[in-house]
């Protein structure tokens, strides 16, 4: 069930539909491609608003920094939309120094929004490439300072993207560095895990996990999820446990234990089946978290419920 229309502030210009398909790398340039990686042009219009949720749930992951296409929303009109059908807060993520301080203003502007600030991995070998990765870490241990940042993330490793023994060492160190760091401030950690399961879990074991660790997107199966129940680590679910390729992240969501999940959209990336591909954004979770409720056989109401308490210890109180 869903409203007919997509939220005033998502509507794309008349024009959207004739222009050029852009390039932009999205790590670059901080506007997400209008293809996909296929080449293929990505519909742009942003999906209809679902039926609001009747147990408010909080988002998080998101980047309200990251535009997509053509649509430019802020970060109150965001929170706004996502009000409205059942979305009471988010946490508002940075992946390098610039996001990272958008992050600190975005949270000091709006009391629905907590924030996490780190490097991404895949930045990491960048900006050390540069001689700026310790700079820019110190940087973050002193955003992570502000009393609205409560994670340091995201950070790990993503075998995905990078390749390199160099590179790879880069990330290896960024991610004990960004451990440290949250460990010291007594924040959580998000963990980014795109290929890299084992070793992930490696570098949390030798370093000694801090006592809150969210993967983020969880992107593996009922093996990772085990270990992570084994160890009280929370597993956030976004778009993809709705995606029909996504067999394994449906039996990680079935073993993992209740008290350790939550929802998150990570927009403006990884929308929802039926939408996979158009643009995402903080409403567009209640399609999500109809999908968790129908694969886990729990009642709409109790699990928003849950994933809100969930969250919460995550994080502790956005009050």
């Amino acid at each position: 069930m869903c409203n007919s229309s997509t939220p005033s502030p998502y509507q794309l210009p008349a024009d959207a539909q004739t222009a050029p398909v852009g390039d932009q790398d999205p790590d670059v340039s901080g506007v997400r491609p209008k293809q996909s990686s296929s080449g293929s042009k990505r519909k742009l219009e942003y999906p209809p608003a679902p039926a609001p949720l009747p147990v408010a749930v909080i988002d998080n992951h998101t980047h309200f920094n990251f535009r997509d296409g053509l649509v430019e929303v802020s970060a109150r009109e965001a929170m706004d939309v996502a009000e409205s059908v059942g979305v009471k807060a988010v946490v508002q993520v940075g992946c390098d120094l610039e996001s990272s301080r958008f992050t600190v203003e975005a949270v000091n502007a709006d009391a629905r929004l907590l924030g996490a600030v780190a490097i991404h991995p895949n930045d990491a070998p960048q900006y050390a490439a540069r001689g700026e990765l310790e700079s820019a870490l110190a940087e973050i241990e002193e955003m992570a300072q502000h009393p609205r940042i409560r994670a340091i993330g995201e950070t790990g490793l993503d075998f995905f993207r990078t390749d390199g023994d160099e590179d790879l060492a880069q990330q290896r160190y960024s991610f004990r560095r960004h451990i440290d760091i949250a460990k010291r401030l007594g924040l959580a950690l998000q963990i980014h895990d795109r290929d890299a399961h084992s070793e992930v879990v490696k570098v949390l074991k030798e370093e000694g996990a801090p006592e809150k660790v969210i993967f983020h997107c969880f992107s593996a199966d009922a093996e990772l999820a085990k270990i992570c129940n084994e160890n009280g680590w929370f597993m956030s679910f976004a778009g993809t446990v709705t995606f029909k390729n996504a067999a394994g992240i449906r039996e990680g969501l079935a073993v993992a234990e209740r008290e350790l999940i939550m929802v998150e959209t990570d927009s403006p990336f990884l929308t929802p089946h039926p939408y996979r591909g158009q643009p995402n954004a903080s409403y567009m979770i209640p399609y999500t978290v109809r999908g968790m409720a129908e694969l886990t056989g729990i009642e709409l109401s109790e699990l928003g419920q849950l994933l809100c308490d969930n969250t919460e210890k995550a994080y502790g109180s956005w009050e």
